[in-house]
């Protein structure tokens, strides 16, 4: 069962931006509610779209830069990259339907 990968500040670049994959990238804090309200999910997602999608989480207190680089003022933030680029950006805790809903359209795309 694939769970979501950690990345960090130094990790991002490989991991994220120059996936052939769409990646979802998770920006969270061990210390926000609606964070770990969303972690389930996200794991979910992680789980039933391995291989269309990979799925990332990211400590902002442990990794500041990226988060800073993409302006993360709330979390937790989701935004999903595809070739390099933010394509989604999904802000606050959010049902996984609402998540899946944003999400889904972009991985139709890739496999077509």
């Amino acid at each position: 069962m694939a769970k979501p990968l950690e990345v960090t500040d130094a990790t991002f670049q490989q991991e994220v931006l120059e996936s052939d994959v769409p990646v979802l990238v998770d920006f969270w804090a061990d210390w926000c509610g609606p964070c770990r309200f969303i972690a389930p999910f996200v794991k979910e997602i992680a789980s039933e779209h391995e291989g269309s999608l990979k799925v990332a989480k990211m400590d902002v207190d442990d990794n500041p830069a990226v988060p800073g680089r993409y302006a993360i003022i709330g979390i937790p933030t989701l935004m999903l990259f595809k070739g390099g680029q933010v394509v989604e950006r999904i802000v606050g805790a959010q049902p996984k339907e609402r998540i899946l809903a944003q999400v889904l359209p972009h991985l139709e795309k890739a496999a077509a």
